[in-house]
Parts: structure tokens; sequence; C-alpha cells
């Protein structure tokens, strides 16, 4: 089982990436008052069939060539479910995937949040090509980064090269802890 859910939303977000979408959006809600941590991946994928739904929690089922079983999602789901939340999934073949993944927030069994900002980092070096927007929430207040955002400024500078990484990495890093410190 992975660490940290920053891990999970890495390997659904590379699902997505495999599905050929051109945006994924990640957003990650703190809600204080219900108790909720709420994770949704959402993309523009080829999108799956109720039948291929069903067989993404399966642990023996992956699409992958390189080996025989698939973790991701089933280990995301047991995470979930652990601290009192559940995952679904929501798909429509040609207009993509909605993974929603909800945790009690103060449940012990809760595995801890991780480094969400390196995730989304990581994401963005990785595939530059696709759109990325990270929502991060917390009892109504918000930052967002959207890397469309990004492209319209810096016109032909690849998101990928090192001083627009540098950049991003800091634009995370500090209105995540702007959002944070404001309790």
């Amino acid at each position: 089982m992975m660490q940290e859910l920053s891990l999970n939303v890495l390997d659904v977000a590379e699902n997505s990436v495999r599905a050929g979408a051109s945006l994924v959006e990640i957003t990650v809600e703190e809600d204080t008052a219900a108790d909720r941590l709420t994770i949704v991946i959402r993309d523009n994928g080829k999108g799956m069939t109720p039948e291929q739904v069903q067989t993404v929690i399966d642990p023996f089922y992956t699409t992958r060539t390189t080996r025989k079983v698939g973790l991701g999602v089933p280990f995301f789901r047991m995470a979930a479910q652990l601290s009192g939340g559940d995952l679904t999934i929501q798909s429509q073949p040609g207009e993509g995937t909605t993974v929603t993944a909800t945790f009690g927030l103060t449940n012990i069994d809760r595995m801890p949040l991780g480094d969400m900002n390196g995730t989304v980092s990581t994401l963005v070096q990785c595939n530059p090509h696709i759109d990325w927007v990270y929502t991060r929430r917390k009892d109504g207040r918000e930052m967002v980064m959207d890397t469309r955002q990004f492209r319209e400024i810096l016109g032909e500078v690849p998101l990928d090269s090192p001083e627009v990484l540098g950049f991003l990495g800091d634009y995370l890093r500090e209105n995540t802890a702007e959002l944070l410190a404001n309790e």
C-alpha cells in the first residue's frame, strides 16, 4: 500500500495520461466542519464503459502489459474506506473519467496527504504537453494553479524548462503555505 495519498493521486493521474487526456484537474479539499478530506481527479481522456469502471477496482485487472495486477485504484479505495470514506468512479467513453475519494479528515486510519506540491510538479515536468489544474481548498478558501494560464504568459517557453519548474514549485509552496496559514 502507498504511504501517502499524494502517491495515489500520482498513480491515478498517470492513468489519465495513459488514457490520452489533454486536461487533468486535481482538487484536494479539506472541510474541517464536516471532518472530510475529498480528492478528485478529473480528466478528458478516452473514458470507460460501465463494465470497465467495475474492473478498475479489481486488483487483478490492469490494461498494462508490464505486469498482471493493477493495485493503484484498489489501494486508493481501501485507504478511503479505512478512514470512513469511499471512492467512486464516474466515466463515459469519449468524455473522460472522474475519480472521487473521500476520507475522514481526523480519522486515525487516514493516511497523510503527503507532498501534493511535489506530485503536481512531477506531473507537469513529466507531461508538459498536458494542461494541469490543481485546486487546493480548505474551509472555503482556495488556491489554483492552472498551466493554461502559465502557457499564456510564457508563450513558447516550455513548462518543463528548469526556470519554469522552479517558479512552479515556488508558486505552489507559497500559495499552499498562505492557504493553510489563514486558519
